[in-house]
């Protein structure tokens, strides 16, 4: 499996979140963290008895600051077959060019990824992963929703001798505010170009998330580097085709743990 960057939706709506906080209007339109490096996820889990581990960073910048983690955990544990556990603890910044810089712990993700269809020659594997935005990160500093927030989606992935495909998409609940409310899609392209490193191109759009917010849509490029079995660096870029979104990116560490065959 190709690793995942999940998580996104941190980024986001930390970023989403200075719209309300701060002067700043730094939108990141993602997916909850999702299949790292990129903001569109998968719906393979990771190995029975393994461990994912990132150290890992990512923002986006518009025409009024950033806003992003640096760094944030994600923990990844497959406790029993197709099944995923998920944790991401982030520390959150915003940095609008006008108005008070914030650092701080952000909101805590908690999620589950089940695959309920393996692949076949003929027929694509299915898995959803929905997961929880615990509201730990300071709202009145630009770090924080101040509610939950629940992501309910669904994922397909199909793979061709070098190539694989996934994507999909599904809607975001915010538990106390009823008009914050809105739709992410994506899809992705990957090619393994040698044995240690492939390349993958994703395009992502995300529904307004509120009133006076924008839709969104945007690219990435990106890549996995594999330094061995178990370490890896992980990076993209890219911005956005429409919405106020000028540049994003991700960067991380890996390391993947578990018995031997």
């Amino acid at each position: 499996m190709s690793p995942r960057i999940a998580r996104s939706a941190i980024a986001r709506r930390l970023t989403w979140l200075c719209t309300t906080a701060c002067p700043a209007s730094l939108l990141w339109a993602t997916q909850a963290f999702a299949g790292p490096p990129y903001v569109t996820d998968d719906p393979e889990p990771v190995e029975y008895r393994h461990w994912e581990l990132y150290l890992a960073s990512q923002g986006t910048h518009d025409r009024d600051g950033w806003a992003g983690t640096a760094p944030h955990v994600e923990v990844n544990y497959g406790p029993i077959p197709n099944v995923q556990l998920h944790v991401i603890v982030p520390l959150a910044y915003a940095a609008p060019d006008q108005g008070k810089s914030a650092y701080g712990i952000g909101d805590t993700e908690l999620g589950i990824k089940f695959r309920f269809v393996h692949e076949s020659d003929w027929a694509p594997q299915v898995g959803t992963f929905p997961f929880l935005e615990v509201p730990t990160g300071s709202e009145a500093s630009g770090l924080g929703n101040g509610s939950a927030q629940i992501y309910l989606p669904l994922w397909l992935q199909k793979s061709v001798d070098k190539w694989t495909t996934y994507g999909g998409g599904g809607y975001w609940f915010d538990k106390q505010q009823h008009d914050r409310h809105w739709w992410y899609i994506g899809w992705l392209v990957q090619r393994e170009l040698v044995d240690s490193f492939n390349l993958g191109v994703e395009v992502f759009h995300s529904t307004p998330h509120g009133p006076g917010t924008q839709r969104d849509t945007r690219f990435n490029i990106g890549s996995v580097i594999d330094l061995s079995e178990e370490h890896h660096l992980l990076f993209s870029a890219g911005r956005g085709f429409s919405g106020p979104n000028l540049f994003q990116y991700y960067v991380a560490y890996q390391a993947t743990l578990g018995p031997r065959e």
